[in-house]
């Protein structure tokens, strides 16, 4: 059967497959679309679904230029998807959603079904009010995959600098994930960058998630690069 590519990160593996049906990036940031590795796994020719091109200039744009470059100069088929739109690619129903990107730039979430499963992936988002908009349309999910890092950050295309996390903590993971109703959660987006004051994340983010999740009722479960999501009846 044929996959997908989620977000590829250079610091990751690369994916064993080359035989991926399309590749799905939330948003185009160097660390969400890994243009290299997403080729290598499209060789068969599937499509990148992606959200919008940031619009703007100089600055406005700087943090979304080096993956879109790479993408139109990989030659990488590429295909918008706005949010509530959908995609059917192979057995896949795919379902751009809404997300809030911490800086600005456009971003998707995204809801992919098949084989009777329904699973939710969320980037780098922070809080925002359309979880329960995606429970209501999109419900209810087998898992969903939320980022955990609660990362604050002090970039310099973005000053002043903001004391609020630019991605969801573990206590907002937890909570959207209560709200969306999956049966499993998954904690992504950590581990990989903590370089304060210009990105720091908080203390044991898997670890303060799954704290968070058991207080909520959720049952989480942790996976490292490489690893799978085994189904249960």
């Amino acid at each position: 059967m044929a996959g997908f590519v989620g977000e590829a990160h250079t610091d990751l593996p690369a994916p064993s497959t080359t035989e991926a049906a399309a590749a799905l990036v939330t948003h185009l940031h160097g660390d969400h679309t890994d243009v290299a590795a997403i080729a290598r796994a499209l060789a068969g020719g599937g499509p990148v679904l992606r959200p919008e091109e940031a619009s703007g200039n100089g600055l406005e744009t700087v943090a979304t230029l080096h993956a879109e470059t790479g993408l139109r100069e990989a030659g990488l088929p590429t295909r918008v998807l706005e949010p509530w739109e959908t995609a059917q690619i192979d057995e896949f129903t795919v379902t751009a959603v809404p997300a809030v990107d911490g800086f600005g730039d456009p971003q998707v979430s995204w809801v992919i079904e098949a084989g009777g499963r329904r699973i939710f992936h969320g980037g780098d988002t922070i809080f925002h009010g359309s979880w329960w908009l995606i429970a209501m349309r999109l419900g209810p999910l087998d898992a969903a995959f939320v980022p955990v890092n609660g990362a604050v950050c002090d970039f310099p295309h973005r000053q002043p600098p903001s004391p609020l996390a630019a991605s969801m903590d573990p206590l907002q993971a937890a909570t959207a994930v209560k709200v969306l109703g999956a049966r499993v959660a998954v904690p992504v987006h950590y581990g990989a960058i903590h370089k304060p004051p210009v990105y720091s994340q908080v203390d044991d983010p898997p670890g303060a998630f799954g704290a968070a999740a058991s207080r909520l009722g959720i049952e989480s479960q942790i996976l490292e690069p490489g690893e799978t999501l085994e189904w249960r009846s």
